[in-house]
């Protein structure tokens, strides 16, 4: 009989996840590298939904039967690619009965079968509470173009504990973030893919993050852990003016011209309007070291604003001329020094 797991076991145990909910559900929230495998598509989930309110539970169970039957055969030959150790962890909404009947039918085909308890529903409930464990928290503050997520990255290299917020948002945080960027998650998946972190990290150890505001693009910080990081230790990290502007033609200097210009019209009034049409013709001129530097012009507004807002003391490091690995083992002193 499948062995019925918390969500900690669960994780512990061996074999791909199977999601049986159906691609809406997968599409709006999913455990980070579970494979959708639906018992029913959107369409008769809601056939089964529907019947269930008018006419009851059995009439629906019925209705699945007959809706599922035809498939048993492709579900079991597609769970023997997914999983040819047969080995398989299956999780439905609630834990209820669209895990059971498809983990009790690959049990039937010879699988070893791990459910979830509580479904994803318990995972949430899980997910969610792991953001109320203290971190110590170092953020890594520093103007745009200071190479912020190029240092946490030789950081994470080096053995630091480091959380990506704006990797898991694929996102860079401005208005020009979502450039050459993957379509971003939905903010409930947003929120697994931290919570799926953040149970990996050692609370005694520092956790580097990078200075952000409170969304990612679409895409928000969960409340609990955004106010640790306003309480956080601050290293600013400094770079020439020169060397900002020309990491960010690096970055950005393959994108669309057109798409360069929508981001700047998006910020046309914080930027300025003679400033912007300023940057947008120097855009189309070619000339993305003079829109830089102009953009910069708020983007540096901005930051010191925000920063100014923050409690707590502020530790400046400058790394003007520094490799990222280099940088990031100076950065790495100073926290050593302040711990």
């Amino acid at each position: 009989m499948a062995k019925s797991l918390k969500p900690e076991a669960f994780f512990q145990a061996p074999g791909v996840i199977l999601d049986v909910r159906s691609p809406a559900e997968y599409t709006q929230g999913h455990i980070p590298g579970a494979v959708s495998f639906p018992l029913f598509n959107n369409e008769e989930r809601a056939l089964v939904g529907t019947c269930y309110k008018q006419k009851g539970k059995d009439e629906a169970v019925e209705l699945g039967l007959a809706i599922a039957g035809p498939k048993l055969a492709d579900f079991v030959a597609y769970a023997k690619i997914l999983a040819p150790d047969r080995q398989v962890r299956i999780h439905c909404w609630r834990g209820g009965m669209r895990s059971a009947s498809v983990g009790w039918l690959l049990e039937t085909a010879g699988f070893n079968v791990a459910l979830l308890m509580g479904g994803y529903k318990g995972f949430r409930r899980w997910a969610l509470s792991l953001f109320l464990v203290p971190q110590k928290i170092i953020v890594l503050g520093g103007m745009t173009g200071s190479g912020k997520t190029e240092i946490l990255h030789a950081l994470r290299d080096m053995g630091e504990q480091v959380l990506d917020l704006e990797a898991l948002a694929n996102h860079r945080g401005s208005s020009f973030g979502a450039l050459g960027q993957l379509p971003q998650p939905t903010n409930e998946q947003f929120w697994n893919k931290i919570a799926m972190e953040w149970g990996k990290f050692d609370s005694t150890q520092p956790l580097w993050v990078e200075a952000e505001s409170r969304s990612i693009g679409l895409c928000r910080i969960p409340q609990e852990i955004f106010e640790q990081m306003e309480k956080a230790i601050v290293i600013e990290i400094s770079r020439s003016r020169q060397e900002r502007v020309a990491f960010l033609v690096e970055i950005y200097g393959d994108a669309n011209i057109d798409d360069l210009i929508a981001a700047t019209e998006r910020i046309r009034k914080r930027l300025g309007g003679l400033r912007a049409q300023k940057a947008i013709d120097f855009g189309r001129e070619g000339n993305l070291v003079a829109a830089s530097d102009l953009i910069l012009h708020y983007y540096d507004k901005t930051y010191t604003y925000d920063l100014e807002k923050r409690g707590g003391y502020i530790y400046k490091v400058n790394v003007s001329g520094l490799s990222n690995l280099d940088a990031a083992v100076l950065v790495q002193q100073k926290s050593q020094e302040i711990q």
